[in-house]
């Protein structure tokens, strides 16, 4: 039944990747009651992110938004499905509010409660790749997530994955602006600071949106559009 609530609310199929994880002693305490989870990810448009040369452009900044919107009414209305249907659930929005108490928190560390990255690489979608970004099988980097928490367990059938198979490849690491990648690879046992500067990364993304689109956000994409694996057309 989980499946199907999903799979009815996924307009054009080929643009989204989901999966099942299981989150057994990954969450926080105050989420512990849920042991699953369902990650979506919504792919991003390849001709927008393919013009990202010198880093973000209005339109990738406007896509980028519009994906998370779409992804969080869509988590909203999967999460109303399975409340009618007796099914508990929590969604868990791709972005949070600046100024909200949890963005308060998120500054302390630059990190979540709960990774939409970890739920997609206990579902099987993906790895961490070295700029710290989910390198999903099917569409690379190009793709935003959701995540809805679950008590009951979905269907959990693919195996997680607990290793980076990004290989030599460093492309990302030189091409990011930033240079807060070192290009050592993820593993489920390493810890993000080990291998990814993510203030450095925060800073270098907010002096170039303001100088490229004078806005006050942290937003790039360079390492997006150069990985390899997301330029391989599915």
């Amino acid at each position: 039944m989980i499946r199907s609530i999903i799979e009815s609310h996924l307009s054009h199929r080929d643009e989204y990747i989901f999966g099942f994880a299981n989150l057994t002693g990954f969450l926080p305490r105050k989420y512990s009651h849920y042991h699953y989870g369902i990650s979506i990810g919504k792919k991003l448009d390849d001709t927008i992110t393919d013009n990202l040369k010198k880093g973000p452009t209005l339109e990738y900044y406007f896509h980028y938004n519009q994906v998370n919107r779409e992804l969080s009414e869509m988590s909203a209305m999967i999460h109303a499905d399975l409340k009618r249907n007796n099914i508990p659930s929590f969604p868990v929005i791709p972005t949070i509010s600046i100024g909200s108490e949890q963005y308060k928190r998120y500054l302390k560390t630059l990190s979540y409660d709960i990774s939409h990255k970890l739920v997609a690489t206990r579902a099987g979608l993906g790895w961490i790749g070295k700029t710290d970004l989910l390198i999903s099988f099917k569409f690379g980097p190009r793709l935003r997530l959701t995540t809805i928490l679950l008590e009951q367990n979905p269907g959990c059938q693919e195996l997680p994955v607990e290793e980076s198979k990004c290989g030599d490849c460093n492309l990302c690491v030189i091409k990011y602006p930033a240079q807060a990648a070192n290009g050592l690879l993820w593993n489920t046992g390493i810890h993000r600071d080990l291998f990814f500067d993510a203030r450095k990364c925060r800073e270098k993304c907010g002096e170039l949106a303001k100088k490229m689109l004078n806005v006050d956000e942290r937003i790039c994409g360079l390492c997006v559009s150069v990985c390899p694996k997301g330029k391989i057309r599915n």
